[in-house]
């Protein structure tokens, strides 16, 4: 082991919505303009603030997600990808100390203590003075181990309350308010919907939304202290030598495969590493969008696919224009039918479906699985999932445990009674009565989100499934 310095802080709050990736965005924009090279993590499985934090950085963020991961695993891929002359900016997720269980399992505070890392808390303070004093109390009472270093207050009423508060907290915890952000009008709030924060590619003016956040932080924050408090961070002990994060790929060569993905604002949740490390293994990975009409050229480059990978996203905001190209949900179902590798999460496994409701209105999807979905205002799954792999399926090893998160509004309701499944679903709420991993000929369409750090058998089984299909189309075209 050697030991070394990567500057460094989390930024956590005392529950969800209490402006975390605000301040966080503002804060990466204003280090960056100073000059400071920044590296970006989110705890947890989220996909839609690290979209955000991507954009404020110009880097991809990295989730650090210790349930789906692992803690040894969470360590190594925030070694691989922090800065050492710079700033390590991790956003928490939910309360400080919110995780699987009463004991807080999984949680930011865990996530903060494994990297030995200050914690810098966003404290709403709507309509409180003195409890606000009373609830950091706690939290260095709860555990003295996590490293709590500063306070930024959200939702200020003025100056009065905020000098309140401050001298409560200060006087009462030692605990210094590093600055007060007030209550901002909507233009500069970061629009959402069910699923979250709106994805940063749908708004033309996300550089100003950005800008704005950087004057506000700059205004109302003592930025020059946070660096402070991240250049005071412990040296974190590093194997010899550190390594990058890879995956052993025992079906590698030097031949590549070409997997297609739909890349547009219907289909957009990717973790960058399970992207990254398909490449890795072999694959040409070929973006798609799922909305534009086809040509002659999107036609060609699609019969050249050995697999399809859909990833999440929101579909149900453009269901008219899926619906409406007609000519890709055919190509689409001709390849499934082909027996052409697809493998399908959440919003991916939604465009599979036969026809979609929302609003009562239905839509016209690719017809691949004999399912039909209904989207509900309320979610239908939401958090983390197990499941164990107990039928053959092109893509996984029967006996495997996969560990993954859903967050979805739709469900199944209606469904050929003979579809065949993989997975028994023994955390979360999968497709059909605790069953998920819906199979026909190579397509596996689920609503569990798998990241390939958590789980490297993906990727292999991603690489070895396109390259039989390859080898396949090579042997029927030669003896054709």
């Amino acid at each position: 082991m050697n030991s070394k310095h990567y500057p460094r802080i989390v930024i956590g709050g005392l529950s969800g919505d209490s402006g975390k990736t605000i301040v966080t965005c503002g804060l990466i924009v204003s280090l960056k303009y100073r000059g400071i090279d920044v590296a970006v993590f989110k705890k947890g499985p989220d996909y839609i603030d690290s979209a955000w934090l991507s954009l404020a950085s110009g880097k991809p963020a990295r989730n650090l997600d210790t349930y789906m991961m692992g803690f040894p695993v969470v360590k190594k891929s925030f070694l691989n990808y922090a800065v050492e002359n710079g700033i390590n900016v991790i956003e928490g997720n939910r309360g400080l100390f919110d995780g699987l269980d009463s004991k807080g399992t999984h949680s930011t505070a865990e996530l903060a203590n494994l990297f030995k890392s200050p914690v810098i808390i966003i404290q709403d303070i709507t309509k409180v003075t003195r409890t606000a004093a009373a609830s950091i109390a706690g939290c260095l009472r709860l555990d003295p181990n996590t490293r709590i270093e500063g306070v930024i207050l959200n939702r200020a009423a003025g100056e009065r309350h905020v000098r309140i508060i401050k001298e409560a907290i200060e006087e009462e915890t030692g605990i210094p308010v590093l600055g007060a952000i007030p209550k901002l009008p909507e233009k500069f709030i970061l629009p959402s919907r069910h699923l979250g924060l709106v994805m940063p590619e749908e708004l033309e003016e996300n550089s100003r939304i950005l800008g704005e956040l950087k004057t506000i932080v700059e205004e109302n924050i003592d930025v020059s202290k946070i660096i402070s408090i991240a250049y005071s961070s412990d040296l974190m002990e590093v194997p010899k030598p550190a390594g990058k994060m890879t995956i052993s790929h025992p079906l590698k060569s030097t031949e590549k495969v070409n997997i297609g993905y739909f890349r547009d604002n219907s289909f957009s949740f990717y973790y960058p590493e399970n992207l990254e490390l398909l490449t890795e293994a072999g694959a040409r990975l070929i973006p798609f969008s799922s909305e534009e009409q086809v040509t002659h050229d999107v036609t060609d480059k699609l019969e050249t696919l050995d697999a399809i990978y859909i990833g999440g996203g929101f579909p149900e905001l453009n269901l008219s224009r899926l619906s409406a190209n007609s000519e890709l949900r055919l190509i689409i179902k001709k390849l499934a039918e082909g027996g052409l590798p697809v493998y399908a999460e959440c919003g991916g496994l939604m465009y599979l479906a036969k026809k979609v409701v929302w609003k009562g209105n239905e839509y016209n999807l690719s017809g691949v699985l004999p399912i039909e979905i209904k989207l509900s205002d309320k979610p239908k799954g939401h958090g983390y999932s197990r499941a164990v792999v107990d039928q053959e399926n092109p893509f996984f090893e029967e006996g495997l445990v996969l560990k993954g998160h859903e967050f979805h509004y739709s469900e199944i309701y209606n469904y050929d009674p003979g579809i065949k499944s993989s997975l028994s679903v023994q955390r979360g709420t999968g497709c059909i009565n605790k069953r998920d991993g819906l199979i026909y000929k190579n397509v596996f369409a689920t609503y569990i989100h798998l990241h390939a750090l958590a789980n490297p058998e993906w990727v292999n089984g991603m690489i070895r499934t396109a390259r039989q299909f390859k080898l396949l189309k090579s042997k029927t075209l030669i003896e054709g």
